[in-house]
């Protein structure tokens, strides 16, 4: 949620910057909102669920929040986030108030849940919102790319490369994008058999986060 940010650590950083940039998060928060697509929500009082600091060097594009995520508005609070905080090798401090890491979904909103879990974001989301969130980070140097739907949208990658072999050639797609499985429990047995994944994947990706936070 972008009020997150801008009440909390993105005040330490506006005075760097001038107020401009806040002032544009603020209000595509606020055209977010009233969107006819997304009215449905602000009259129930649900708030776009994202984080976006004018001062991230760290970007993180994943699928839509999960109905727990959308009740506590606290996103990535759940074990996959715990997860994802380990394999990035920071602390919840730094993933949720240090405005040096954004969080951009496929969508903002909880799109419910089908008959195999929740349903995919809405397909035009993304297409909509997240350019205009991203000109507002101009120092963003790394996007992680977490699960399909992401990669799938920035890296054009068709419907005959799997999941696995994208991760498997994550170098292909440096120095902007680091494609991920997603941290779900669900996917423990795909960690099993791809144990390159733990040994070559995540050590890469730790040092290119540290890299880039300690700047």
């Amino acid at each position: 949620m972008i009020h997150k940010i801008i009440n909390g650590s993105y005040k330490k950083v506006a005075s760097m910057y001038g107020d401009n940039r806040m002032d544009t998060l603020k209000a595509i928060f606020n055209r977010i909102k009233a969107d006819p697509d997304n009215i449905q929500f602000t009259r129930k009082k649900i708030e776009p669920l994202y984080y976006a600091a004018s001062s991230a060097k760290i970007l993180i594009i994943g699928q839509a929040p999960g109905e727990k995520a959308q009740k506590t508005m606290i996103i990535w609070n759940d074990p996959s986030g715990i997860r994802l905080r380990e394999w990035m090798g920071v602390s919840d401090d730094t993933f949720y108030h240090s405005g040096k890491i954004a969080v951009l979904p496929m969508d903002f909103y909880f799109p419910g849940k089908g008959k195999h879990g929740d349903l995919p974001p809405r397909a035009d989301f993304a297409s909509k919102w997240h350019q205009q969130l991203i000109k507002a980070m101009p120092d963003v140097k790394l996007t992680l790319l977490v699960g399909s739907y992401a990669q799938r949208y920035y890296l054009k990658t068709g419907s005959k490369q799997t999941l696995t072999q994208v991760v498997k050639h994550y170098r292909n797609y440096l120095p902007n994008y680091f494609p991920l499985v997603h941290p779900s429990p669900r996917n423990n047995i795909w960690m099993k058999k791809n144990p390159w994944f733990e040994e070559e994947v995540l050590p890469d990706l730790k040092m290119h986060i540290h890299q880039i936070l300690t700047r």
